[in-house]
């Protein structure tokens, strides 16, 4: 395999699609050494076959507001690899929505939901509908028109999809009831997210943050470090930077920053419970700011147009949108004392990013493997719906704990370079790769 050669193949199959390719050139330039070594993944196009999707569906969402005007979105679902299970992966509403970006994270979550141990494809969907403003009803009306379009080409044995940015566990609710009143069935394995009263599974809105920090403590114990008494600066404030909030919280840091898109908040003191609390009130108010929070706590500071990385701190986590931390945010980080970086958002990290912070050689993992708990409980939750069973959190939990400790082994035991230094960024891309790619080979050309 030859990247260069792949990567100029796709470039001009799909040109202008920065975010996809981007995201295809990271994984190639990872495993190259290592797929070089088996002729039978060339023989077979392993590679060729795996950066494009197995199918794309693109179509018309029009509903009414509340106004009684008529609007019209684009939905998305993208079916991108199903060799180790179902298509298994979230849906985003947001107005940047794109194929080129619906495809890089498509892309990400089959060695994602690889990494989990779990049996699972990867899958991506969403629309350009922004939801910002939006009141319940019209929010309400536009999902039930997007599951109108999508119920045919889901199911809990096909394609599972979760919530992503823009799409919680309301909006799962809404897309379900269509879904049930579409397809005349009770089955609620088709979606994960879903209410704790009809199918959701226990601690599954905390999972990304819980287990992003789980990934951490296990990254630091390797280096001989703790999160203990170590200050956390935490971009975004929806609800897997809460999540990450909390548990980093409850884990004996203290949490100094979190960011909207109009600026960063100094929390100097931490969390409390009550502040935790007001995330979600933030997120839910669905306005999109931040700058509330040092409204309604003293002791935090607002600082408009800045970024988390403005803050001191000694660990780094993205929590929002993917290319949020650039190279100049990351000399930034790395000049203010910063000795750990992780990514909870899907490519938090620009690759100018990750270069500045392996260069430092100070820790850093990529979402695929620190933000992986999220889909990971997903799994776990279409466990219980296949079982008609529910776990208690405590169960979750431990499971949970499990598989992020086995994706942080997987992260070393392939990313260990001959001087010691992990790198996290090769060792999960590999270990993904190679569970997709025997599968594909063991399945025939298909």
């Amino acid at each position: 395999m030859k990247v260069q050669t792949i990567m100029a193949d796709l470039e001009r199959k799909h040109p202008g699609e920065s975010e996809y390719l981007q995201a295809v050139q990271e994984v190639l330039e990872s495993i190259e050494e290592v797929y070089n070594l088996h002729p039978e993944f060339e023989k077979a196009k392993i590679v060729e076959r795996m950066v494009e999707p197995d199918r794309i569906f693109t179509f018309r969402v029009t509903w009414v507001d509340d106004r009684g005007e008529i609007q019209t979105n684009i939905g998305y679902r993208i079916q991108f690899n199903s060799a180790i299970g179902p298509y298994k992966g979230g849906i985003r509403f947001h107005k940047a929505v794109n194929v080129s970006m619906l495809k890089f994270l498509g892309f990400e979550q089959t060695f994602k939901n690889a990494l989990t141990t779990l049996p699972m494809g990867g899958a991506k969907g969403g629309s350009d509908f922004d939801p910002v403003g939006k009141s319940d009803a019209e929010i309400m009306r536009f999902c039930q028109a997007f599951m109108w379009e999508l119920w045919n080409n889901i199911g809990p044995d096909t394609d599972v999809p979760a919530g992503d940015v823009g799409v919680g566990g309301r909006e799962i609710g809404y897309m379900y009831g269509m879904y049930k009143k579409l397809a005349r069935e009770y089955n609620t394995g088709v979606l994960t997210g879903k209410g704790i009263n009809w199918g959701g599974s226990l601690i599954r809105p905390e999972a990304t943050g819980f287990g992003a920090l789980y990934f951490v403590e296990h990254m630091l114990a390797k280096a001989g470090k703790s999160i203990k008494g170590a200050t956390v600066a935490i971009s975004g404030f929806g609800n897997v930077a809460w999540g990450a909030a909390t548990k980093a919280t409850e884990l004996g840091a203290t949490v100094v920053a979190i960011s909207g898109p109009d600026g960063v908040v100094y929390n100097p003191n931490g969390m409390t419970q009550e502040k935790l609390d007001y995330m979600l009130a933030l997120r839910a108010s669905n306005r999109n700011i931040v700058a509330p929070f040092a409204e309604k706590f003293t002791d935090a500071t607002f600082i408009p147009n800045k970024k988390a990385w403005s803050i001191k701190c000694d660990i780094a986590l993205p929590c929002a949108f993917q290319n949020e931390l650039n190279g100049d945010d990351a000399a930034e980080l790395l000049a203010n004392g910063t000795w750990c970086a992780a990514e909870v958002s899907n490519m938090g990290c620009t690759p100018e990013a990750i270069a500045t912070f392996q260069k430092a050689e100070i820790l850093f993992a990529p979402g695929k493997a620190v933000n992986a708990g999220g889909v990971a409980t997903s799994g776990l939750e279409m466990t219980q719906n296949a079982m008609h069973i529910s776990w208690s959190a405590a169960e979750v939990d431990s499971k949970l704990h499990y598989i992020m400790e086995s994706i942080h082994a997987a992260c070393v035991k392939y990313g260990t370079q001959p001087d010691g230094y992990v790198n996290y960024v090769k060792g999960a891309n590999i270990a993904g790769f190679m569970k997709v790619a025997q599968a594909m080979l063991e399945q025939g050309i298909v």
